[in-house]
């Protein structure tokens, strides 16, 4: 089987002249073949080595622990099939770079209280639909107007609109998909270029929070049934889908994609995902797709 080592740096370091050379040969004498010289995506930034090898789950596991420490992002993954036409992504801790039910909270002065339960349930350490319902129901009597004051300080993620945009510039349909709220995922998701968007939707009653969520909720089922959904009705294969997001409730739909993608994710997350990026943006989704930096979209 055709493989090919993607390494991605992180921060302002880049990668060094050396690093892919010294990536080889480990590769190599982990699949006794020939590595491929490395093939610059971005120079300084990211690289391909091509690889040969048939037990690509034991080759993840054993570059995973030959690399673990080092300050860069290596993904080993088939060569056939890696650029994606459907991108499913999560918003929360994604996209955006905070969890907005918990900046939302802050308005009515229990951020702290709401980000504890909002840390369990992305840890899978609590049933999310449950969490859902508790962190909301604590906001009831908050003015609406607090939805557009957080609305206002959230940040998009370094790369996202670049990601959306080159995607779908190429012929890919994206979709945010979020455990969150459709008034912030519609205003995100037309900030970076989604073809759509779903999420749970607040209920708010004379300009209040009632403090209840709509049902039914989505959930990690919802996305993973949304992934399925939305590669069927456009005869999209799974094998070329793509899926990233950072919480427990993100991990059955990354785990069913052609390609899913841990992206600074909680521990187990990451251990799970077929693919995991803890340092670079989300560019990095591009690289893994074989882009290079002077295709990539912006604006």
């Amino acid at each position: 089987m055709q493989l090919v080592l993607t390494l991605i740096a992180g921060g302002e370091g880049g990668l060094t002249e050396d690093t892919p050379g010294r990536v080889a040969d480990i590769a190599e004498n982990l699949t006794d073949s020939k590595a491929s010289a490395p093939d610059w995506l971005a120079p300084g930034i990211a690289c391909d080595i091509g690889l040969e090898g048939d037990d690509l789950y034991g080759l993840r596991q054993s570059l995973h622990a030959e690399l673990r420490e080092e300050r860069f992002d290596s993904v080993l993954q088939p060569a056939e099939g890696r650029r994606k036409a459907l991108l499913l992504a999560d918003m929360d801790s994604t996209i955006v770079t905070s969890e907005t039910l918990d900046e939302l909270a802050d308005y009515a002065g229990i951020k702290d209280r709401i980000a504890a339960i909002t840390e369990r349930a992305m840890r899978g350490e609590i049933d999310f639909q449950g969490a859902l319902r508790e962190r909301v129901s604590m906001l009831k009597g908050l003015s609406a107007d607090a939805l557009d004051r957080t609305l206002s300080g959230i940040e998009l993620t370094p790369g996202a609109q670049t990601l959306v945009q080159t995607m779908r510039a190429n012929g890919a349909y994206t979709a945010l998909v979020s455990g969150g709220f459709r008034f912030f995922t519609s205003r995100i998701a037309e900030r970076c270029g989604f073809h759509e968007d779903r999420a749970n939707d607040l209920i708010v009653e004379d300009g209040v929070l009632t403090g209840a969520v709509a049902e039914p909720i989505l959930d990690k089922d919802s996305k993973l049934a949304s992934l399925k959904e939305i590669s069927s009705a456009r005869s999209i294969p799974l094998s070329l889908s793509m899926a990233t997001g950072d919480g427990a409730n993100d991990l059955p739909m990354i785990e069913a994609a052609g390609l899913g993608v841990a992206f600074r994710a909680k521990p187990a997350v990451e251990e799970a995902a077929p693919a995991a990026i803890r340092y670079g943006d989300l560019t990095a989704l591009l690289y893994l797709q074989g882009y290079r930096r002077t295709e990539f979209v912006t604006g």
